[in-house]
């Protein structure tokens, strides 16, 4: 039996798997489902088609499942999706999708997710990733796994954010950013490859030297995008990380930060 503190309110309809605990005054609706090992502090407010998984630790004053802050939204049973074994700090609001886009929005598992960020509307996000506090991201942004962004991040609508990037503070991100790259600025700049991130991750010296030299073809030799493309294709061949650049810049559609 989940464990609900008298003063929760929680709908009779929810899902709660059997040891779940929602802490006081927090309320629950009707279309939520919250996995085993759950536990969810006081104030805080789940809502709307909500599905969280196992072993989430979500801390007090969170809003999870409202309705996006898009003008188009008129009650569809859109959705929000949160993977396992995720922190989600004070603070928080994560919103459902949109029908103008997957109609779900997406958080996958072990993502520590500091104070006061937000996930809008129809956003992915992978694993493992770190948003620092009052990180924010606009609608339909997409996240990489291992992504770390720097406190007051702003990311812009449709952008996307490759794997294994850091953002430094108070980060403006208007253009997508490649995998394995370190940027900041306002707007945001890339400044290297993320060498620390990827070394603790144990990528080979072999991988890091053909990103390293990927990257001074993309950014230090004045290249073209087109141009650069046509030659990491060649180290694409041999290098699994080379190839997973290239493919992200092939599907770059907002064009990537220079």
């Amino acid at each position: 039996m989940a464990k609900i503190h008298p003063t929760a309110l929680v709908d009779a309809k929810a899902q709660l798997a059997d040891d779940v605990e929602i802490g006081p005054y927090s309320i629950i609706g009707e279309h939520v489902k919250i996995g085993a090992g759950t536990t969810v502090g006081s104030h805080a407010v789940i809502t709307g088609h909500t599905t969280i998984g196992a072993h989430n630790q979500i801390f007090h004053f969170v809003s999870l499942g409202e309705a996006p802050q898009d003008k188009k939204y008129a009650g569809e049973p859109t959705r929000l999706e949160i993977g396992d074994h995720n922190v989600i700090r004070e603070f928080c609001t994560f919103n459902i999708g949109t029908i103008q886009d997957r109609g779900v929005t997406t958080i996958g598992s072990h993502n520590w997710i500091m104070a006061y960020v937000h996930i809008a509307h129809d956003c992915i996000v992978g694993d493992r990733t770190i948003f620092a506090n009052n990180a924010s991201l606009a609608g339909h942004a997409e996240i990489g796994d291992w992504v770390i962004l720097g406190g007051f991040t702003g990311v812009h609508q449709f952008c996307k954010i490759g794997a294994h990037v850091m953002t430094g503070i108070s980060s403006v991100v208007f253009k997508d950013i490649p995998p394995f790259v370190m940027a900041s600025g306002q707007p945001a700049a890339p400044h290297g490859l993320n060498n620390e991130g990827l070394k603790r991750r144990g990528f080979t010296a072999e991988s890091l030297t053909a990103l390293k030299r990927a990257y001074k073809t993309l950014y230090r030799e004045g290249n073209t995008l087109a141009e650069a493309q046509t030659q990491l294709a060649i180290s694409a061949a041999t290098n699994a990380e080379v190839q997973q650049l290239l493919d992200f810049l092939e599907h770059s559609e907002r064009g990537i930060i220079r």
